[in-house]
């Protein structure tokens, strides 16, 4: 059925038994008075199956048994649950979450709004799209957009973002449904779903700011409270709600047995936990297919996949599909450049430091370019990389920094624009984004070295640990650069870049440009993987405009992050080369 378009407000039911926070007691027929039976509500993603306004088992059963396909149905305040499952169970289990509670009638309305932040309704299908994109990059399923869009527009169904007021871009999105206009719900009750940050997000408190929005909507309205599911193992989101005022209720959700719920129900690989995000995306992608996954060395992301007869050993996105040629190829910088210059691909001039030894030609070539790029011939994620060196002096620090990560050093020219990461598997551009350096807004209150740590917990967290800011001399170096000292107190709005070299392993973020990637571009990042005759790989470019057709090439990555690039399906292609009998 679809959701009633009005009903009367319902004050909160504090004295009286509750219908839903003990499903393993009877209801007594007079609490169900003026309640819809056999409710299920369309949220997009997939329905909500409100149990306790069914009169049978079977009945949500028969609901849930036509989950439509790439859905996830859940019937939540199911009564007796263990009844439910018994009936089905090779097609039903008890979801491994938590429901939290917040009693509104408790809650303490937050009266400074957060800082830099505007929590909105949703005003146009564009948002809804925004939306989509940060549930697609946290791994969670997303909703048709018009249904999404008709759900907004009535009152049964609140649709809020958060948005950077620096940027303009919308950094969260979380959904409400209130009950009492669904189906009469004689408790006053509403509900929170499909909460999600941006995990680029500079902004802290965003889901913080999001929830107290929506709880205050549904005060505002006299609901009696506003429930939540939240999974077991997310200790962060736990500690939140219970700083909030969340308290835990004893009622369940029921779910299918579905490829999308299978991580949730079914028996996983053991050390898979192990995994970093890069490692962990392939596994989850290869689980989904039936393909056996055997974590070999966890923390080196190392996998072996079996599928049919065939086993290939993985490592993150390298596997045994990658030669030992185009990996040295690679992995000298000197080499990349040589073969693309022949291939036609442009390249930035570059001079060979000799013995990691500065003296008039390195000097002179610098003189020739400007500024210049300094880095180890051998190296990865960023490391004795320093950017923008146009003096002596810092040209022999440099010089010596990335000497301390290989003895051969490369002088480039520094060429202008955006440094964007071109992912090409199987000689097919699946991906592309622009990365940006480590940036962080003033708020008028914390220094810089204070706004350096707490974005970097926040990159930290959002990564499982694979991006940070260092606060060491490169960072101090490029605040200098700037005017500004690490003691010094931004101004509230004010952004500041901290690094001057995007790897997200320093902290850098990325946004998404495939769609406006230039017909050009991608031509030369096919053309530079043939010719270095590899799989998968990223291919780094300096463009002006993504979107034209000037660039020069940086480097290749023999081992680029698909998790970077999600919702893009990376993951899906690397699997599709490894076993095309599974490709969908």
């Amino acid at each position: 059925m679809t959701a009633h378009r009005s009903r009367p407000r319902v004050a909160g039911l504090r004295g009286r038994p509750s219908i839903t926070s003990e499903p393993w007691r009877a209801v007594p027929e007079h609490l169900r008075q003026g309640m819809s039976d056999d409710v299920v509500v369309d949220m997009g993603w997939g329905r909500l199956v409100f149990g306790q306004t069914f009169t049978a088992h079977t009945g949500i059963l028969d609901v849930l048994r036509a989950e439509g396909s790439g859905q996830r149905d859940i019937c939540i305040y199911p009564p007796d649950p263990q009844v439910l499952v018994g009936l089905a169970p090779s097609e039903l289990f008890v979801d491994p979450s938590y429901t939290l509670r917040l009693p509104l009638h408790r809650y303490r309305r937050q009266t400074t709004p957060p800082r830099g932040l505007l929590v909105r309704t949703v005003g146009a299908r564009d948002d809804l799209v925004e939306a989509n994109r940060i549930c697609a990059s946290v791994g969670m399923v997303t909703g048709d957009v018009d249904t999404l869009w008709a759900n907004q527009r009535t009152r049964t169904f609140t649709y809020l973002v958060a948005q950077d007021t620096t940027t303009g871009q919308v950094v969260g999105t979380v959904t409400g449904v209130d009950h009492v206009l669904a189906f009469g719900d004689p408790e006053g009750g509403s509900s929170l779903w499909a909460l999600a940050v941006d995990p680029q997000s500079r902004q802290p408190g965003v889901g913080e700011a999001l929830t107290r929005t929506l709880a205050q909507r549904y005060q505002a309205r006299g609901r009696s409270w506003m429930d939540l599911s939240v999974l077991a193992g997310n200790t962060s989101a736990m500690a939140l709600y219970e700083k909030l005022g969340f308290v835990r209720t004893g009622t369940v959700c029921v779910k299918r047995k579905n490829p999308i719920n299978e991580p949730l129900f079914a028996p996983r690989p053991a050390r898979l936990d192990d995994l970093n995000p890069y490692a962990r995306i392939i596994a989850e992608e290869a689980l989904r297919r039936g393909v056996h996954v055997e974590v070999t060395d966890g923390r080196w992301g190392e996998m072996r996949l079996t599928h049919g007869g065939r086993t290939v050993l993985t490592r993150e996105s390298l596997s045994e599909l990658t030669s030992a040629v185009a990996m040295s190829r690679c992995d000298d910088k000197r080499v990349t450049r040589r073969l693309l210059a022949g291939a036609g691909v442009p390249v930035a001039r570059g001079h060979e430091v000799v013995d990691g030894v500065v003296g008039e030609a390195e000097e002179a070539f610098m003189a020739s370019v400007g500024e210049v790029v300094v880095k180890p011939a051998r190296g990865e994620q960023g490391r004795g990389i320093t950017v923008g060196v146009s003096e002596p002096g810092a040209l022999r620090t440099a010089v010596a920094a990335a000497y301390h990560h290989c003895p051969d050093v490369l002088l480039e020219e520094r060429v202008a624009g955006d440094d964007v990461r071109v992912l090409v598997i199987d000689e097919q551009v699946v991906a592309a984004a622009v990365r940006r350096p480590a940036t962080v807004v003033g708020n008028g209150r914390d220094d810089i070295a204070a706004l350096v740590r707490a974005q970097s917990r926040r990159r930290e967290r959002a990564t499982r640990g694979e991006s940070t800011i260092p606060l060491d001399g490169v960072t101090e170096s490029v605040v200098r650069g700037a005017g500004h000292e690490l003691t010094d107190v931004l101004p509230r709005g004010t952004a500041l870049q901290v690094r001057l070299t995007a790897n997200l392993h320093t902290g850098g973020t990325i946004e998404d440009c495939t769609e406006q990637l230039s017909l050009p571009l991608r031509e030369a990042a096919v053309r530079a993987a043939r010719t270095i005759g590899i799989p998968v790989t990223g291919i780094d470019f300096m463009v002006p405009d993504v979107g034209g057709d000037e660039f020069v090439f940086v480097e290749a990555n023999e081992r680029p992050g698909l998790a970077n690039h999600e919702p893009r399906p990376t993951a899906a292609r690397f699997v599709d080369l490894l076993f095309p009998g599974t490709a969908r």
